[in-house]
């Protein structure tokens, strides 16, 4: 009868699935920049109510904010090939929809899903400024770019800062779905690494614990970012 748990195996396991820890992260990275731009635009517009656009962006929010990220994950695998095909037909180009690296669609799918949620962040946090500040800059002759530029999104950055951070951390775990749409990274290779030997137990335990490490990392970065951030918003006030 074979070891119920075999940590020596467990060990020897790391190097081989540390090998994708860079896909991981490349991909987190993407997502994270763009669901952040995404976010930013999102809010601004239902923050300002432009017209239609602000209608769409609702039910964008509403939707992600609704749906399962791995249901997200599967349509933006399956639905933008199909929605490129159909471009291709009727405005006769040729797209090749068959080359897109399926890591394409995970960053489209993820950039999506953050993006709304951190969209109502970056929007309460803009609504949490006094309104009075913005008509102080407009009596001053401020335009409103000039306004939301310095006076209204630093002191609304403030406040998003810790929220978006977590944001970040839960996009950073969401990467561990992607293996489901033939993304070989952390979690596929700790999947052919268990079916060689059958011991999925012990290369989940791995994989849990390079999340664990990565998140530790990167919310020890947004404590330092959160920390410089307030020291500068003290000196200000002095």
């Amino acid at each position: 009868m074979g070891k119920v748990f075999d940590i020596e195996y467990m060990i020897s396991t790391v190097p081989e699935i540390l090998k994708y820890l860079p896909v991981t992260l490349k991909i987190a990275l993407y997502s994270g920049i763009i669901s952040l731009i995404l976010g930013f635009a999102v809010a601004l517009v239902r923050t300002f109510k432009v017209k239609v656009l602000s209608q769409i962006c609702a039910v964008y929010v509403s939707f992600i904010r609704g749906t399962p990220a791995m249901v997200q994950l599967l349509v933006a695998y399956y639905g933008i090939p199909i929605m490129l095909k159909g471009l291709n037909e009727s405005l006769g180009t040729n797209l090749n929809v068959s080359g897109i690296p399926a890591s394409v669609f995970a960053v489209v799918a993820l950039s999506l899903n953050t993006g709304a949620f951190m969209s109502e962040t970056i929007r309460s946090a803009i609504l949490s400024v006094d309104a009075g500040q913005l008509e102080a800059c407009y009596s001053v002759n401020m335009n409103t770019f000039t306004a939301l530029r310095r006076v209204i999104l630093p002191q609304a950055f403030t406040v998003a800062l810790p929220p978006l951070g977590n944001s970040l951390i839960s996009l950073l775990k969401e990467t561990s779905l992607i293996f489901n749409i033939s993304v070989i990274e952390m979690m596929a290779a700790a999947k052919i690494v268990g079916t060689r030997s059958f011991r999925f137990f012990e290369v989940y335990i791995v994989v849990a614990l390079i999340y664990w490490v990565c998140c530790l990392a990167l919310e020890r970065l947004l404590i330092l970012l959160e920390k410089r951030v307030r020291k500068y918003e003290r000196s200000v006030v002095k």
